[in-house]
């Protein structure tokens, strides 16, 4: 189990159960309504926009409209329940809910349109345009805001659904770390059935409470919503089934990780063959069409950015060159997409003969990474410039010149690559980015081994989606400040 859909949801019944049943935490349904009022509450906003920006005032001529305007909350939210983004498994956590709305609000706009040209109906064009657009961004925004509350009660530990591990203890304790460290995903892992039992036991402080056998026991003893079967190959699809078969009746979700890690949805499809559900996996895109894109699109928001924010990247160099002696940009020698060596351009955050003083020093990063956390060659300034990442702006040159992309993984120094494994290298297969999945997921606090992982997951899924969903995510982590140093 590593991060963001990397398991498989088994629905279990004969339908889809996303009504408030027996195992329906509370919350679930408070956020659920949450999510119903805000979509009211922005197609009622959209609505009102169009109909203000097109009609201006009440007229005879625009009843018509003002009654559609009433009644398109009502139809807005049940064009969103048909596309189900009110299902549980799709509140609070990945794209997936916001893909759905934006879905609902597509199939209602080409269904409005066909529907005015079967029935020749004169419909005011310039108010559809207006509406259905505002209507699903509006409701987009109530739906982040609700996410974003949701987060912030899952780090004080409210609203998380009790989970019950089923695999090897290996396998359980590197998925209770995870979600112990991503709290947003609002998993809680309360006990745990191994292979032979092993009853009394603790794996990463979570007591072993059976065997494979006791699972549907231990759900009701825990009082647990969810059951995540970590890759096991005593869990074959038979006992697979049976166990589903088990959970159906208390509407348990049932959440399956597949042996193979850290391949994302767009790379993967079910195909049956001869009665038998087979995951085909396609290879990564590391060239061609979709890297030709990325490329001009990184050159292209480099150059914007850079013109926008030249006023304040002047600023930041002459304070640079004020509070200490010595230039204002740092250039240092880093390895680029194959082995490439590229010279990176960045503020300069530290005094004088740095470098010289690194051998005194003993860094509190493991594996090949050197990170100090109180590191006495930084500068004050430099310091709220790490803080906040403004001394790797410059590096949008980087991006303009074709050596960095926006979102890649983490640039690495020549002597850092000399010592990479055969997997580790895989990272030099994309070009290093300014930003990336280490960045928004705690930057220095990250240990080797997860930086590892977190820049291999990316090779191996990037998208032009997911780049823009890092650089969404980059700005909070960017204004919170945690984890740079």
């Amino acid at each position: 189990m590593r991060g963001e859909g990397s398991m498989a949801v088994v629905r279990t019944g004969h339908g889809v159960c996303w009504g408030a049943g027996p195992r329906t935490p509370s919350w679930v349904r408070s956020y659920r309504l949450g999510a119903v009022l805000g979509d009211l509450c922005g197609a009622g906003l959209g609505a009102a926009a169009a109909f203000t920006v097109r009609f201006g005032g009440l007229t005879p001529y625009v009843l018509p409209y003002l009654l559609v305007s009433l009644a398109l909350p009502v139809v807005w939210c049940c064009a969103v329940a048909l596309n189900r983004a009110y299902e549980p498994r799709m509140l609070g956590v990945g794209s997936e809910e916001f893909r759905r709305v934006v879905q609902a609000g597509v199939a209602l706009t080409a269904g409005t349109a066909i529907g005015s040209y079967l029935t020749k109906t004169d419909v005011a064009r310039g108010y559809v345009v207006l509406a259905l657009p505002l209507v699903t961004l509006f409701t987009l925004a109530f739906r982040y805001a609700l996410r974003r509350s949701l987060h912030r009660r899952r780090a004080a530990g409210a609203c998380m659904r009790k989970v019950v591990a089923v695999g090897h203890a290996a396998s359980i304790d590197e998925l209770v770390r995870l979600f112990r460290r991503e709290r947003h995903h609002g998993m809680d892992v309360v006990a745990a059935c191994l292979p032979g039992g092993h009853a009394g036991e603790r794996v990463a402080d979570v007591p072993v409470a059976g065997d494979l056998s006791d699972v549907p026991i231990v759900v009701e003893q825990w009082q647990a919503d969810t059951v995540a079967v970590l890759a096991c190959p005593e869990m074959d699809g038979q006992a697979l089934r049976r166990l589903a078969w088990r959970l159906e009746r208390t509407r348990t979700e049932l959440v399956v990780a597949p042996a193979l890690m850290d391949v994302a949805g767009p790379r993967t499809m079910i195909r049956p063959v001869a009665g038998m559900p087979l995951l085909h996996v396609e290879h990564p895109e590391l060239s061609g069409a979709r890297q030709l894109v990325k490329n001009v699109f990184d050159r292209l928001v480099a150059a914007a950015l850079l013109v926008l924010l030249a006023p304040g990247l002047v600023a930041l160099a002459v304070a640079v060159r004020a509070t200490s002696p010595g230039p204002a940009l740092f250039r240092q020698t880093r390895v680029g997409r194959d082995g490439r060596l590229f010279t990176i351009v960045k503020f300069r955050t530290m005094r004088r003969g740095s470098e010289q003083q690194k051998v005194t020093l003993v860094s509190d990063g493991s594996g090949l990474l050197f990170k100090v956390r109180n590191d006495p060659r930084v500068t004050p300034l430099g310091t709220f410039m790490r803080r906040h990442s403004l001394d790797e702006l410059p590096q949008l040159i980087n991006v303009v010149l074709g050596h960095m992309s926006l979102v890649g993984p983490r640039p690495p120094l020549p002597e850092e690559v000399a010592r990479y494994g055969d997997d580790v290298r895989r990272r030099l297969l994309v070009r290093p980015g300014l930003t990336g999945l280490w960045q928004v997921s705690g930057r220095s606090d990250l240990s080797w081994e997860e930086s590892v992982r977190l820049d291999l997951r990316y090779v191996e899924n990037w998208s032009l989606t997911l780049d823009l969903q890092i650089l969404w995510k980059t700005w909070s982590a960017v204004a919170r400040g945690q984890g740079a140093y």
